[in-house]
C-alpha cells in the first residue's frame, strides 16, 4: 500500500511470477461515518502462445478460381494484431480482389498468375508483451486456365443467406461481406427500414467491412450487403441487435441533512437486458445490516425520513445484468452546522464588458442555507429578473456593463446562522485589433509587412505575439516585430501560410489572421497569370440513393490560388447537352458530397476559379443513374379562371423532366365549389398544363388543388388554391351620374357604384366616355372623337383633364369586368368655362415706310373662349440691341391689321403680340421689323393694298478693290426679278440701278472707285413695291502702281498700236481662210469634243479658241463690255462671284472684267434668250477682246 493513500502497487518484476497475482480486487475506505467501496478490478497477466508446428501442403489452383489462406492465430491475452507479408517483411498488397478478413484470413475473390509466391506468411503481433509471432509460409501456384469462366458472385463469409451479430451499446460495430466471383465483384451495404447514419457510419477493407461507431439501440435492425458484378448480384441480411451493459440515468447523489429533515437517494440505470438494482450499506448487503426506521427502500429509491445522526453511513447502489455492473457510492451525513461561507472574502473578479460576470459564494451548512445577493453597503437584494442565481451560490450578470462595477454581497442563512462575504467586480474595456493584416501576394526575394493595430484597457496589461500556421514564428532574423508590424525580409517559398496576430491580456484575447502567398519574381518578359488549368480525374464513390461524393484532381492554377471549385450536372435522360449548377467548394477541397434527385442520369464535371477568371470544365464523369421515386413536390402556379361564362380553366406549371422522380407523370386535378358542401371532383390526366371544366354557373369561386404523381406514387398533398368560373358582361350601368366642373380645362364626374353580384365577374373599375359636343354641320364634316378614362377598382368618382375651355361634352360611365363592359349610364352634358386663348396664328409686317410699319395677323387657333382685344406692345432696338421704352396698345378683337405710324426711320423694333378672352391673356407671339432710311422705291399708298407682299432681308456685302459681292435672303416663295441699287454716300446724285439676272440672291458690282464709301439696297422689279434696307460699304484702297494713268504713256500707247496692227492682219488671213473653205486649228479640237458651245480661254495663254465656218454663228460669251448707261441685259449680265469663285476670294482684271468666268472652276451655262445668228465681226472680236 502506498502511504498516505489507497493505492495498491504490485512489483511483478521483484516479488515472483504475474500469475501469482491473478484475481479479483476491491478497495474499501471507511471512517466513523461509513464505508465506501470501489468496483471490482481484474487483474489478469498477457500471454503470446507460439504457433503450433504444421507442414503446409503448396496450393495449385487454375487461374479464375477463388482462394481461402487460413491464418488461425493462437489465442493470447490481449488478441492479437494479424497482418499478412512476405519473406521481406513487406506488407502483401490488398484490394477489391484480395483481402485480409476481420478474422485474419487471406481472401482471393478469383486468382491470377501474378499471386503465385512461395511466401504468404501470417504474422500475429501481441502488443502488451510486444512479441511477433509468424506462421509457416504458404506456396501458391497459379496456373494460367485455357479459358476464364465468368460467374456471379457467391460469398466466401459470412455463410449462407442471413447471419446474426451482437454488440454492446457504446462499442464498434464491425460487419463483414467478401464474396468471390469473376469479374470480381463490388461490395454494397444498405439498412432495411432505415438509413446508416451519416456521421458514425466508415467503409473499410474497400467496402467489404461496415463500421458504425458509438453504437446505440437504434441502430439494431437488419443489415444488407449485396455482391454484384457484370453477371448478376447476390445479397447477405445480418440481423443486428445491440445488448447494453448497464448505464446510469440517474446515479446516488450524496445527501447532507440536518436532524428532523427528510431526502431520498434515487439510483436508476438502464441495460439490455433490464439491469437489477442492489442496495449495500458501508460495504454489507442491505438486507443483512440493522433496521433503521428513518429508512425506506422501494426498487431504485431509499426513502429518509424523519432523520438523526445515527442515521448517517455510506450506501452503495449496485446496478448489474449479464454484461456488466454499475456502482455508485453516496453518503448520507446528518449535521446540524450554521452558515460558512468557503469564498475567500474581498475578492477581486475582473470582467470585459458585454461579457457575463460570475460571482463565486461557496457554502456550507445544514439545513442548506439559503442564499441573497446584495449590491453596495445598502442596497436592496438583487431581482432574478436581471441577475441569474445558481444553485452553488453563484451570482451570474448576463451581461456587464460599466455600471456594474461595484461591492457586492453574498449572505447565507439557515434557522442556526447567518454569514456574509464581499466581493468586488470590476469592467474592463474589450480588447480589439482595429487595424487587421491583409492578404498579400509578395515575389520570392522581397519584403512583405503585416500591421496589427491593437486597442485595449489601459488598466490591463497588453502582449501581442504572432504565429506562423498556429505555430510559433521561425527563429529566423529575417522576421522582424515593432510595435505594430511584423516585417519578412528576403522572402522565400517556406514563408508562405497564415500569420496570426494574437492580442492578449489577462481577461481576454483577440487575434486576427492574414494569408501570404509567394510567388516566383517576375522574369523577363513577365509570367503569365492565367485561369486555372480544368480538373482531372474525376471520381464517383459512395453511391447512395440520393447522394454520391465526387473526388478530382486540381489542374494547374496558372501562379494564382484556386479560390472554389464549381461543380455542373447533366441530366442525360432529360436535358442532354444542358448543365446545370450544382454546388461549389472552397478551392482547398478536392471532394464534394453531392444530394441527388430520384430518377436522374447524372454525369458530373469541374471547374476551378482563381482571381483571374474560371477554367474551361473538366473532362465529364461517369454517369450515375438514380432510382425513381414519388415526386417530392407539386406543380406552381396553380390557376383557375373562366374562359366562358359557364366553365372553368384550370392551368398550372408542370414539372420537368428533372423534377417528375420518375415514369409516368400524371397529375390529379381536383376542385369543388367554395360555399357549397360538395364533395372533391377529380380527375387523373397526362402531362398536361391545363383541364377545362364545364357546366359550371357564372363566376363562383372553386377550391382547386393539382397532384402531381408517378409509377411510383403521389407527390405531398398540395396547397388548396382559389379560382372563379368565367365571367360575363356586367349586367347594371351605374347610376346617379352627375359632373362637377373644376376650371375650364378640369371636371369631377361621381357615379353610384353597381351592386357586386351584378358585375358577374372580377370589378376591374369604371370608364368614362366623353367627347366634345359639334354643331350638325361639323358633325356631318368629322368624326366624333371619343376619349376613354378608366378608374380602377371600386373607386366612384375621377378626374377628367385636359378639356378644352369653352366647349360642350357629353359623357356616360359604363363598370368593366374581365370580360367587357356593362350597360352605359345616361349620358350627362356639361359646359366648360372660357379659358386663355393661344398666341395668334402668325404676325407678319409689311409696307415699311420711314415712319410706319403695317402689322397683320391671323385669330389665335384656339381662342378658348370669345376674344375681348389684341394687346400690342413694342419698343426699339439699338444697334447695341439695347431695348427702348416699351408702347403698350390695345386693338378690337375683331381687327386683322394695323398700321403704326410715327415711328422714327430706319431704326429696328420689336413687336409682341398677344390676345385676351374674359379669363386673361394668352401667349404672345413675338416679331421684328425696320423701317426704312429714305422713301425711294416706295409705293404709293394704294399699291399692294390688301396683299401681303415680300421681304428681303440679311444684305450683306463682301468688298474689294474696285468691286463688292451683294448677297441677300428672300422670305417669299414666288419668284421675282430684283435690282441693285448703290451710290456714293454723301452725293445727291441719283441712285445708279443694275437688273440682277434671273432671280438670283447674289449680284456683283465692278467698277467702284477705290477707298470710296458706297451705299447699296436690294429691289424687287415691276410692281411688287419692296426694297431692303440700305447697307454701307468701303471699297479698299488703290495700290501704289494705280497712281500714274498708264494711258497716257508713250511706250504704252506704242504697245497698243503694235498689237492692235498684229491683230488686225491675223483676223484679215483668217476671213481669207474661211471664204476658201478652211479651217482654223481648233477645229479639230471641237471635232475631237462634241461640244458646240464656246470652248473657253486658253490657260496657257489667254487666247480664245477659233471656229470653224460649219458651227452655228454664235457670238462670244461672257466677253462683252457693259455699255455705257451701266445697264445690263439680261441674257448677257456679268454674273456673281459666288457662281464661279470661291466666295469674296474671286479675282478682277484692272478694268473690273471678272477672269473668274474664264479659271476652269466652272462652266457657266449658256444664257438666256434669243441670240445672234450672224458671224463675228472683226470690230467685234476686237472690243470682246479688249
Amino acid at each position: 500500500m502506498k502511504p498516505g493513500s489507497g493505492t495498491l502497487i504490485i512489483n511483478i518484476m521483484s516479488e515472483g511470477k504475474a500469475e501469482t497475482y491473478e484475481g479479483v480486487y476491491q478497495c474499501t475506505a471507511r471512517n466513523e461515518r461509513g464505508a465506501a467501496i470501489s468496483n471490482n478490478i481484474i487483474v489478469r497477466p498477457s500471454r503470446s502462445p507460439l504457433w503450433t508446428k504444421e507442414k503446409l501442403k503448396p496450393i495449385i489452383l487454375p487461374s479464375g478460381q477463388s482462394l481461402i489462406l487460413s491464418c488461425r492465430p493462437p489465442i493470447g491475452l490481449p488478441p492479437a494484431i494479424i497482418f499478412w507479408m512476405d519473406n521481406s517483411f513487406q506488407r502483401l498488397p490488398q484490394n477489391e480482389r484480395v483481402s485480409q478478413g476481420l478474422n485474419g484470413d487471406l481472401y482471393f475473390s478469383n486468382v491470377l498468375p501474378e499471386d503465385t509466391r512461395d511466401d504468404y506468411i501470417c504474422y500475429a503481433r501481441f502488443n502488451h508483451t510486444q512479441t511477433i509471432q509468424q506462421k509457416q509460409p504458404i506456396s501458391l501456384k497459379v496456373i494460367l486456365a485455357k479459358s476464364n469462366r465468368e460467374r456471379p458472385p457467391t460469398f466466401l463469409t459470412p455463410e449462407g443467406n442471413a447471419s446474426n451479430k451482437e454488440e454492446l451499446r457504446g462499442n464498434v460495430l464491425s460487419l463483414e461481406c467478401i464474396a468471390e466471383g469473376l469479374p470480381t465483384p463490388l461490395i454494397y451495404w444498405i439498412k432495411e427500414d432505415g438509413i446508416l447514419p451519416i456521421n458514425r457510419t466508415f467503409y473499410r477493407n474497400f467496402q467489404k467491412t461496415l463500421q458504425i461507431i458509438q453504437v446505440s439501440e437504434a441502430d439494431s435492425g437488419n443489415y444488407q450487403c449485396i455482391a454484384k458484378n457484370a453477371l448478376g448480384a447476390i445479397h447477405h441480411t445480418i440481423s443486428v441487435t445491440v445488448k447494453a451493459a448497464p448505464y446510469w440515468i440517474m446515479a446516488p447523489q450524496n445527501l447532507v441533512l440536518s436532524p428532523g429533515e427528510d431526502g431520498a437517494l434515487i439510483c436508476r440505470a438502464n441495460g439490455n437486458p433490464k439491469p437489477r438494482i442492489s442496495w449495500l450499506s458501508n460495504g454489507v448487503p442491505i438486507e443483512i445490516v440493522p433496521d433503521d426506521p428513518s429508512r425506506k427502500i422501494n426498487g431504485d429509491t431509499i426513502i429518509f425520513s424523519n432523520v438523526q445522526e445515527r442515521s448517517s453511513a455510506v450506501y452503495q447502489c449496485n446496478a448489474s445484468n449479464e454484461y456488466g455492473y454499475l456502482l455508485g457510492n453516496a453518503f448520507v451525513n446528518v449535521l446540524a452546522e450554521p452558515p460558512r461561507i468557503l469564498t475567500s472574502a474581498d475578492t477581486l473578479y475582473q470582467v470585459i464588458a458585454n461579457r457575463p460576470a460570475l460571482l463565486d459564494c461557496a457554502f456550507f451548512g445544514s439545513p442548506l442555507p439559503t442564499i441573497e445577493w446584495f449590491k453596495g453597503t445598502k442596497g436592496s437584494a438583487l431581482r432574478e429578473d436581471i441577475y441569474v442565481f445558481h444553485e452553488n451560490g453563484t451570482l451570474e450578470i448576463p451581461v456587464a456593463q460599466k455600471d456594474s462595477t461595484g461591492t457586492y454581497t453574498c449572505v447565507a442563512r439557515n434557522k442556526l446562522g447567518m454569514a456574509k462575504n464581499e466581493v468586488h467586480l470590476e469592467i474592463k474595456e474589450p480588447t480589439r485589433i482595429i487595424k487587421q493584416p491583409e492578404y498579400a501576394v509578395v515575389q520570392r526575394g522581397s519584403t512583405v509587412s503585416f500591421e496589427c493595430k491593437v486597442k485595449h484597457d489601459h488598466t490591463l496589461i497588453l502582449t501581442v505575439i504572432w504565429l506562423k500556421d498556429n505555430g510559433e514564428l521561425p527563429s529566423d532574423g529575417r522576421f522582424t516585430i515593432d510595435k505594430d508590424h511584423l516585417e519578412v525580409a528576403d522572402v522565400s517559398d517556406s514563408d508562405g501560410g497564415t500569420y496570426t496576430c494574437v492580442a492578449n491580456t489577462t481577461l481576454d484575447s483577440v487575434s486576427a489572421s492574414a494569408v501570404l502567398s509567394v510567388v516566383a519574381p517576375t522574369p523577363t518578359p513577365a509570367p503569365i497569370y492565367d485561369v486555372p488549368n480544368p480538373p482531372f480525374d474525376l471520381e464517383l464513390t459512395d453511391q447512395l440513393d440520393k447522394s454520391v461524393q465526387l473526388s478530382w484532381t486540381p489542374g494547374d492554377d496558372n501562379n494564382s490560388p484556386i479560390t472554389k471549385f464549381i461543380i455542373e450536372y447533366e441530366d442525360a435522360m432529360h436535358e442532354a447537352g444542358l448543365w446545370h449548377y450544382q454546388a461549389e467548394v472552397p478551392g482547398t477541397q478536392t471532394t464534394a458530397q453531392l444530394k441527388l434527385s430520384p430518377y436522374v442520369n447524372y454525369s458530373f464535371r469541374v471547374m476551378a476559379e482563381n482571381s483571374l477568371g474560371r477554367s474551361l470544365p473538366s473532362e465529364t464523369s461517369e454517369q450515375y443513374f438514380t432510382k425513381a421515386a414519388e415526386p417530392d413536390k407539386n406543380p406552381m402556379i396553380v390557376e383557375g379562371l373562366g374562359s366562358e361564362p359557364d366553365n372553368l380553366v384550370i392551368t398550372w406549371q408542370p414539372l420537368n423532366g428533372f423534377e417528375s422522380n420518375g415514369p409516368g407523370l400524371q397529375y390529379k386535378v381536383s376542385w369543388r365549389q367554395k360555399d357549397g358542401d360538395d364533395e372533391w371532383t377529380s380527375v387523373v390526366v397526362a402531362n398536361v398544363s391545363k383541364y377545362i371544366v364545364s357546366g359550371t354557373p357564372t363566376f363562383v369561386p372553386y377550391l382547386i388543388k393539382v397532384q402531381a404523381l408517378n409509377d411510383v406514387g403521389f407527390a405531398p398533398e398540395p396547397a388548396v388554391v382559389m379560382g372563379h368560373s368565367g365571367e360575363d358582361l356586367p349586367m347594371v350601368a351605374p347610376g346617379n351620374v352627375h359632373v362637377n366642373v373644376v376650371n375650364s380645362t378640369l371636371a369631377e364626374v361621381h357615379w353610384d357604384p353597381v351592386p357586386l353580384k351584378s358585375v358577374r365577374g372580377h370589378l376591374q373599375g369604371y370608364r368614362i366616355y366623353y367627347w366634345k359636343s359639334q354643331s350638325s354641320s361639323k358633325r356631318n364634316r368629322r368624326h366624333i372623337e371619343k376619349k376613354i378614362l378608366t378608374f380602377q377598382g371600386s373607386k366612384t368618382h375621377g378626374m377628367l383633364p385636359g378639356l378644352e375651355p369653352f366647349s360642350h361634352y357629353t359623357l356616360h360611365v359604363r363598370v368593366v369586368n374581365g370580360k367587357g363592359e356593362g350597360p352605359a349610364s345616361p349620358t350627362r352634358v356639361f359646359h366648360t368655362p372660357e379659358g386663355v386663348p393661344s398666341a395668334p396664328s402668325s404676325l407678319k409686317i409689311i409696307n415699311p415706310t420711314l415712319d410706319s410699319l403695317t402689322l397683320e395677323w391671323d385669330p389665335p387657333s384656339h381662342p378658348n373662349g370669345i376674344l375681348t382685344e389684341y394687346t400690342l406692345k413694342y419698343q426699339p432696338i439699338n444697334s447695341t440691341h439695347e431695348l427702348g421704352p416699351l408702347v403698350d396698345l390695345k386693338i378690337p378683337a375683331n381687327k386683322t391689321r394695323w398700321t403704326l405710324k410715327n415711328l422714327n426711320f430706319s431704326t429696328r423694333y420689336k413687336f409682341y403680340f398677344y390676345a385676351q378672352t374674359s379669363a386673361g391673356s394668352g401667349s404672345q407671339i413675338t416679331e421684328e421689323a425696320v423701317t426704312i432710311m429714305d422713301e425711294a422705291g416706295i409705293l404709293p399708298p394704294d399699291v399692294g393694298a390688301g396683299k401681303v407682299n415680300p421681304r428681303i432681308s440679311k444684305l450683306t456685302v463682301a468688298a474689294a478693290e474696285t468691286y463688292a459681292n451683294i448677297s441677300w435672303e428672300y422670305e417669299r416663295p414666288e419668284h421675282v426679278n430684283f435690282y441693285v441699287e448703290y451710290g456714293v454716300v454723301g452725293s445727291k446724285e441719283e441712285w445708279r440701278k443694275e437688273i440682277v439676272n434671273g432671280s438670283r440672291s447674289f449680284f456683283g458690282l465692278k467698277g467702284l472707285m477705290p477707298g470710296t464709301a458706297y451705299k447699296v439696297r436690294v429691289g424687287a422689279e415691276g410692281n411688287s413695291g419692296f426694297v431692303s434696307s440700305e447697307d454701307v460699304f468701303e471699297t479698299g484702297p488703290a495700290m501704289a502702281s494705280r497712281q500714274v494713268d498708264i494711258a497716257t504713256q508713250g511706250w504704252f500707247i506704242g504697245l497698243m498700236c503694235a498689237v492692235a496692227l498684229l491683230i488686225l492682219i491675223l483676223l484679215i488671213v483668217c476671213f481669207i481662210r474661211r471664204n476658201k473653205g478652211g479651217k482654223y486649228p481648233v477645229k479639230e479640237k471641237e471635232d475631237a469634243h462634241a461640244d458646240p458651245e464656246i470652248q473657253p480661254m486658253k490657260e496657257d495663254d489667254g487666247t480664245f479658241g477659233e471656229y470653224s465656218d460649219a458651227e452655228d454663228h454664235k457670238p462670244l460669251k461672257k466677253g462683252s463690255r457693259t455699255p455705257s448707261d451701266r445697264t445690263v441685259k439680261k441674257e448677257d449680265s456679268d454674273d456673281s462671284l459666288v457662281d464661279y469663285g470661291e466666295g469674296v476670294n474671286g479675282q478682277f482684271n484692272e478694268d473690273g472684267s471678272f477672269i473668274g468666268q474664264y479659271s476652269g472652276k466652272k462652266e457657266k451655262e449658256p444664257a438666256e434668250g434669243n441670240e445672234s445668228s450672224e458671224a463675228p465681226s472683226p470690230v467685234n472680236a476686237m472690243n470682246s477682246f479688249v
